[in-house]
């Protein structure tokens, strides 16, 4: 997890976008990135992704209005909402319209939340 959120920190102070900070830590920690979803209508948080290391286990993401990032480890019930999340992701952009992602995405939130993972 230090390796990972070294991956994700903004060096000498240069501002990066949120994707290419994602990605960049799933190529540095071996991992692949599952979904990057934008929140709307949630006070605190903008953005929220996914790395996949494995059938089982992945990191979440998330960057909050002020800017900052928040990531931590899941597995177990988190799983089934990240792997829907990834399946949306994968889909070709015409799906996109009719499937949304955001009730989903709101539902981990408020699970990371409620477990702790994330304030």
């Amino acid at each position: 997890m230090v390796l990972f959120e070294q991956s994700i920190a903004n060096p000498d102070g240069i501002q990066r976008a949120f994707s290419d900070r994602v990605g960049d830590a799933a190529e540095k920690t071996k991992g692949s990135v599952l979904f990057d979803v934008r929140i709307d209508g949630d006070i605190t948080v903008q953005r929220l992704a996914a790395i996949g290391y494995g059938q089982a286990d992945a990191a979440v993401v998330v960057l909050e209005k002020s800017g900052h990032l928040k990531c931590t480890a899941v597995n177990g019930d988190a799983s089934a909402l990240i792997e829907t999340l990834a399946t949306w992701e994968s889909a070709p952009l015409s799906e996109h319209v009719s499937a949304q992602y955001h009730g989903t995405a709101l539902i981990l939130l408020a699970q990371l939340r409620g477990s702790g993972h994330i304030e």
